[in-house]
């Protein structure tokens, strides 16, 4: 049946009125929306708690059970965010919006003996957690509504205490505190007391945003949440500026040096020195945070600058490219195995993976008083990806290319640098093949170094042990003279299970 003319325009008419009326009765309802909640079978789904995260303490003997909590709460969700700077933080307590936080902490003794951790305030959002080089305490941040606190846990009692009154400045980049090695003092960035009301913006702008180029190519990829206008920069800074201080165990705060834009802070191994990483201006609209101009320096426990090791300009030119890395200091650190000496690594081609080149990277080191010139401890035909240092009087660098998939292994004596043995070489697609990750210890400064035995002869590795049956971890042994591998242990079926911690030498 055909409708006229007249008859459609009124069937239209109708319906659009019918569809307009629809949201005005809603509007005029008595009752408010509000969240529903699914039958019980898929809100168990949900609301299922997660495997617990667990951390074997320095001794080797006691585990940190880390609860974690299911689904985010609508409250955490819908919390105020700022997006500056590719950063995304929470104005009210001055950290991360969003994160992964534990609801509770144990410890607990291989022989079973659990001790909760105690002390805390009801439903808290713990973050930050850290083990003290001793494994006599271990301490975390609590994120708070308004602030973040500083808190530490006795390992042997359970008994936890805030631990100082100044809060943390927990949004710019890692973890605001860590231990010195001597397990009585943390280094923590605070937020500064002075630091007065954020910044308001002008009802009116007082100026146009300028932008100027250098006509030079600078290809960047595109980045979300960056600086936009000048008051965006302020706002960057204000949140993002922290005092330094050290915190002894006692709660005697001593402040280091002056506020500033502490994007990183390192104790060395020694307890002597920080290594000591801020931002400065320029600043850009194009690229975040983690490529604006950074200083980098060694400071002594007073605050005082004893080596300023590079300025590092605004990263805005860096070749495009999968393996293309900025020029200059990179991936600094301390050497594990000494008392002060830092480890980093530079370009040699440029940082243009497309760059044809016979050698990508250079390994230095450069040790207290840091007024030497740096040494070279590796030459890397490609692209730096770690060191791994021994109490043996060795290294292990690794490298990998990823237009190839190549990864290779170097052993390398820091002592007596120049020489170079390969030790593994395999595809980052051959999961079959992968020999595995060298197994980690704690040194006598606290710092993670290789697990070996036999006077350094023997290397453990383990890893997730892909075979056509699925995943099967193992742990190996690897005779470092002779390259022979054993194999210790291999997850079988029914089971899964991974090696955390070797109790003994033998396996």
């Amino acid at each position: 049946m055909k409708l006229s003319s007249v008859a459609r325009r009124w069937l239209f008419t109708g319906t659009l009125a019918a569809l307009v009326a629809m949201p005005l009765q809603a509007q005029e309802s008595d009752t408010e929306a509000v969240y529903r909640t699914p039958p019980p079978e898929l809100a168990a789904l949900v609301d299922a708690p997660p495997a617990p995260g667990v951390s074997l303490g320095p001794d080797g003997r006691t585990l940190l059970i880390m609860t974690r909590p299911g689904a985010p709460s609508i409250a955490e969700v819908s919390a105020p965010e700022l997006r500056l700077a590719g950063l995304r933080i929470n104005p009210r307590n001055n950290g991360p919006s969003r994160g992964a936080t534990m609801i509770r902490l144990a410890f607990q003794s291989l022989d079973g003996d659990e001790r909760p951790v105690t002390g805390v305030p009801d439903a808290p959002r713990i973050a930050d957690v850290r083990w003290s080089p001793d494994g006599a305490h271990v301490a975390f941040s609590l994120r708070m509504d308004e602030h973040i606190e500083l808190w530490v846990a006795d390992a042997a009692s359970g008994e936890a205490r805030k631990l100082m009154d100044p809060a943390l400045n927990a949004a710019y980049f890692g973890s605001p505190f860590g231990w010195v090695s001597d397990g009585q003092s943390l280094l923590a960035r605070t937020i500064p007391a002075d630091r007065g009301p954020a910044p308001a913006e002008a009802a009116v702008p007082t100026g146009p945003v300028i932008q100027e180029t250098t006509g030079e190519a600078a290809p960047n990829r595109t980045y979300q949440d960056l600086l936009q206008n000048p008051h965006d920069e302020r706002v960057f800074e204000y949140y993002a500026t922290s005092q330094l201080v050290r915190v002894e165990l006692d709660g005697t705060v001593t402040p280091m040096g002056g506020p500033d834009l502490i994007r990183g802070v390192s104790p060395s191994p020694d307890g002597t020195f920080a290594l000591v990483q801020t931002t400065h201006r320029p600043y850009s609209y194009l690229v975040p945070a983690s490529r604006f101009p950074n200083r980098i320096e060694v400071w002594d426990m007073d605050g005082t600058v004893v080596s300023e090791i590079a300025d590092l300009p605004l990263q805005d030119k860096v070749p495009t490219g999968f393996g293309s890395v900025p020029t200059g200091v990179r991936s600094i650190s301390w050497r594990a195995d000494a008392p002060a000496t830092l480890v980093w690594t530079e370009a040699l081609d440029g940082g243009d993976a497309n760059a044809e080149a016979e050698d990508r990277d250079r390994v230095a080191m450069l040790a207290a008083p840091f007024t030497a010139e740096p040494t070279t401890l590796a030459t890397l035909p490609l692209r730096f990806g770690g060191v791994m240092w021994s109490e043996d009087g060795f290294a292990l660098v690794a490298e990998s290319w990823f237009a190839t998939r190549e990864v290779r292994m170097y052993e390398v004596d820091p002592d007596a640098p120049g020489e170079q043995r390969t030790v593994f070489e395999f595809s980052m697609e051959d999961s079959y093949g992968n020999p595995g990750s060298p197994m980690m210890t704690t040194s006598r400064f606290g710092t993670s170094v290789l697990r070996t035995a036999d006077g350094g002869r023997t290397l453990f590795l383990t890893g997730q042990g892909a075979s056509p049956e699925g995943n099967r971890p193992f742990l190996r042994k690897m005779d470092r003279e002779t390259g022979d591998i054993e194999e210790v242990f291999r997850s079988e079926a029914p089971y899964y299970e991974m090696p955390v911690e070797l109790i003994d030498d033998d396996g």
